[in-house]
This record gives structure tokens, C-alpha cells and sequence, in this order.
């Protein structure tokens, strides 16, 4: 097959030939012009480590920071004019300074590779995104603990297998996300803290013969210091993995929370309405009103969950120092992080805007023998019967009641005493919903009282 009739099978989309198809491949430009400012940042703490070790002069330095500011003052407005032929974002600065400066700019490279460069400005780029996900997840778990300090004592069915379990507070509901949300405030802090490290003057992978300062380039870049090993500098993308792993895992908790929206402000459950910022109507259907956000919410997952899984194949068979396979770590982390902190905005918002619906929680808390447990419990703490035999007794006067359509307190005394003749009217005091969840005063528990000082403990947490 020729190379004309091959690129035919292009359908005229690389018509210049082999030469088009290799700039298409190895150009990197189309994505990595987001780390723009990142690749900037880290050329001006170069130059000016450069000219503090006398490798080149004061003016030198001087006039390539002036004509960064330039450069990155064009890309801000938009005027510049990136080139797929100069194939990524430092090549495109590179091009373009000297274009504004002339010879100095030369000089800008000695003593780093693109290798440690890039490694560099992705490193700047994931640490801004952990400081973003910081801030959406404390605004997040902010919205959660209003939401939990307003409702410490609405009543709420609890639910396993989504069946109707034990009775719980709407408080103490949405401190449940908060504990996940913290955890994921904490793996974030831990990934930003693990991977800030400079990888800059690890050089193409072997260090440089120059006298640079990489003491001096990590805190002007704000690393808590340079990388020890060069190899692994320049090939290390494990802070770019972890960012994808603790935004999977954030990710399944807005999903599982998303999930619980949906069902909850569905007609059948009427637990929540949301506003109408983060729902839709249908084109057909006008009294429906439907949750989309929260829909949208729980199909990111699908993406950030795929981005992780891409990394980690392009990742896992390479030897070491770097390979161009690397180019293929940016635009999954990308995709993934606009995602996660679109998620997370959306979450936020909707976890300030929707109103509980406190009479159907209740009416809904109170169903379902909601408060079996507690007549067992009261059978065991009262009576000293077996917890076996208690279970046994409960299951009984269960079925007495579902068998008349009616709820168990609404059983009367001698229809509790024909099961076991040791029941007196005490029990009473543990079968109404409101009394249950007032009894689990257990630390952790979901009684009022312990929900508004889980509250406070997170206020506190927080400052």
C-alpha cells in the first residue's frame, strides 16, 4: 500500500503525509496550554536560580523574566498563538520569548530538560487542584453540618438493604457524609503533603554539571523541597495517580449521596425538595421535576474512575527514566479534576438548597416496625430475657401486627402479653420514634444529643 493510498484511509485528515501523522501523535500542545502558568512560574524561579549561582548574568535573568510576564500576559488575553509544530507548552513559551527577547532565551534551558520541566509544571498544576478540591470539600461539608444542626432531632427512617431498619435523625443522616467528606479532606491534604517535592534540576534524568540551587527553585515554587533521586524525578507520576485515587474515592461518596437524592425527592419518598437551581422539568411530562444534578453527580464517577484506570495502565510498564508513553498522563488527570470540582460544586450547592421535608420523614420514620429493635432491646435490659428469646418474641409481635395492618405501638397490652406475659406498660416508653432515637446515646449514636455534638466537634475541627 502506498503512503498516498494510506493516508486516504484518513479520509484526507493527515493528507500531507507521514509528517502530519507524527506532529498529530507527538503534539501535546492541544491539552498541556493548561499548564501554562505552572510552565511559567517554574522558567522564572529557574532563570533567577540560574543568575543567583552565577551560571547566567543578572541581566540575562532580567530580561527573561520580563519577557515571561510578557508571554503569559498573551496567553491570559488570549493573543497568543500556540503551534502544534513546536508540539508543547514549553517549546511554545520557549519560541515565543525569544521571538520577544532574542539570544538571552537560550540560555533559559541550561541546566533542566523538558523532562523535569514537565514533570515540574504537572506537579504545580495537580498541587493547585488538591488546594481546589481543599476549598470544595470544606464548603461542602460546611453546607452538610447546617444541614445537620438544623435537623439533630427530625426523626428519619434508617435504612439497610433499603428496608426500613431503625429510626434515625436527619442530622444525624447527613454527618455520615460529613465523616466520608473528612476523610476525603484528609486524603487530599495527605497527597498534597506526599507529593510536594521539586522535580526541577533532576534535569533529562541523571542531574546536571552546572552549580544550580535546587534548594533554591523548590521554595521559590513552594515545595517543601527538591526531589532526592533524579530518576524518579523526571518518572514519578505517583502524585498524579493519587490525585485520580482519592478523587475516585470522593467520587463514589458524592455518587452514593447523589443516589439518595434521587430516590429521596422522588414522589414516592418525598423526603427532599430540591431547588430549582439543580433541577429540570420534562419536555413532556409537566408536573415532573426531576433531579438532574444529582443524576449528573453520580455518572462522573464513570469518568474520574476511567482516568485513574488509564494512568495507571500507561504507567505500569515503563522502565525507568522518562518515555514519551508520559504524554499520556495530562488529559485523563484533567478531565477528572474539571469533573470532581464540578461534582463537588454541584453537591454543595444542592446540599444548601434543599429543604428536608420534616412530616414525611416522620410519617415515613414511624412505618415499617421501625422500633422492633427496641422492644427487643427492652425485653433483654428490662426483663433479663435472652437477646435469642427477645428476638424471637419481637418477630412474633411483628407479625401480630402486620397480620391486623396496624404498627406496634398500636398493640395493646394483653395482645403483647399473650406472647410473653412478662411485658407491662413500660414498654410503651420505647416503641414511639422519638424515644428510640433519644435512647442511642451511644458515642457516635444518633440521638439529638449526640448529633449536635458531633456538630460541634467538626465546627471545632474546622476553626
Amino acid at each position: 500500500m502506498t503512503d498516498q493510498s494510506s493516508n486516504q484511509m484518513w479520509g484526507g485528515r493527515f493528507a500531507a503525509g507521514p509528517d502530519a501523522i507524527m506532529e498529530a501523535i507527538n503534539a501535546s500542545i492541544g491539552f498541556d496550554q493548561r499548564m501554562a502558568a505552572q510552565d511559567i512560574a517554574g522558567s522564572r524561579a529557574h532563570a533567577a536560580m540560574l543568575a543567583a549561582t552565577g551560571v547566567i548574568t543578572d541581566n540575562d535573568a532580567e530580561a527573561i523574566r520580563e519577557g515571561l510576564l510578557t508571554v503569559l500576559s498573551e496567553i491570559e488575553s488570549g493573543t497568543f498563538e500556540f503551534s502544534t509544530a513546536l508540539e508543547d507548552i514549553h517549546m511554545n513559551v520557549e519560541a515565543r520569548l525569544k521571538e520577544i527577547i532574542g539570544e538571552p532565551a537560550g540560555r533559559l534551558h541550561t541546566g533542566r530538560s523538558r523532562n523535569d520541566q514537565v514533570a515540574t509544571d504537572f506537579k504545580l498544576w495537580v498541587r493547585d487542584q488538591l488546594d481546589a478540591a481543599e476549598s470544595g470539600l470544606l464548603a461542602l461539608i460546611g453546607a452538610l453540618l447546617t444541614q445537620a444542626e438544623a435537623g439533630a432531632d427530625w426523626v428519619m427512617p434508617g435504612f439497610t438493604h433499603l428496608q426500613t431498619a431503625q429510626p434515625v435523625t436527619w442530622g444525624h443522616h447527613m454527618m455520615a457524609y460529613v465523616e466520608m467528606f473528612g476523610r476525603d479532606l484528609s486524603r487530599v491534604r495527605d497527597a498534597r503533603a506526599r507529593m510536594n517535592e521539586s522535580p526541577l534540576g533532576a534535569a533529562a534524568l541523571a542531574g546536571t554539571s552546572f552549580p544550580i540551587d535546587r534548594e533554591m527553585t523548590a521554595k521559590a515554587l513552594g515545595f517543601d523541597r527538591p526531589a532526592a533521586n533524579s530518576l524518579d524525578a523526571v518518572s514519578d507520576r505517583d502524585f498524579a495517580l493519587e490525585f485520580l485515587s482519592v478523587a475516585s474515592i470522593c467520587a463514589v461518596h458524592l455518587s452514593r449521596f447523589a443516589e439518595e437524592l434521587v430516590i429521596w425527592s422522588s414522589a414516592q419518598f418525598r423526603f427532599v425538595t430540591l431547588s430549582d437551581r439543580f433541577s429540570t422539568g420534562s419536555s413532556i411530562m409537566p408536573q415532573k421535576k426531576n433531579p438532574d444534578a444529582a443524576e449528573l453527580i453520580r455518572a462522573k464517577v464513570g469518568r474520574i474512575f476511567g482516568a485513574n484506570t488509564a494512568l495507571m495502565i500507561v504507567m505500569k510498564g515503563l522502565p525507568l527514566a522518562y518515555s514519551k508513553d508520559m504524554q499520556e498522563d495530562k488529559e485523563q488527570v484533567f478531565d477528572a479534576a474539571d469533573n470532581w470540582m464540578l461534582a463537588l460544586a454541584a453537591m454543595e450547592g444542592m446540599v444548601k438548597d434543599m429543604s428536608a421535608n420534616r412530616d414525611s420523614l416522620a410519617a415515613a420514620a414511624g412505618s415499617g416496625f421501625s422500633t422492633a429493635t427496641d422492644l427487643a432491646d427492652w425485653l433483654v435490659r428490662v426483663l433479663k430475657v435472652p437477646f435469642r428469646d427477645a428476638h424471637h418474641v419481637t418477630g412474633t409481635l411483628v407479625a401480630m401486627a402486620e397480620s391486623r395492618g396496624c404498627d406496634l405501638p398500636d398493640l395493646s397490652l394483653d395482645d403483647m402479653q399473650s406472647v410473653h406475659a412478662g411485658i407491662t406498660g413500660d414498654i410503651f416508653t420505647v416503641l414511639g420514634v422519638e424515644n428510640s432515637v433519644s435512647s442511642r446515646m451511644s458515642y457516635g449514636g444518633t440521638a439529638p444529643a449526640q448529633v449536635r455534638a458531633q456538630v460541634a466537634r467538626w465546627k471545632e475541627i474546622l476553626g
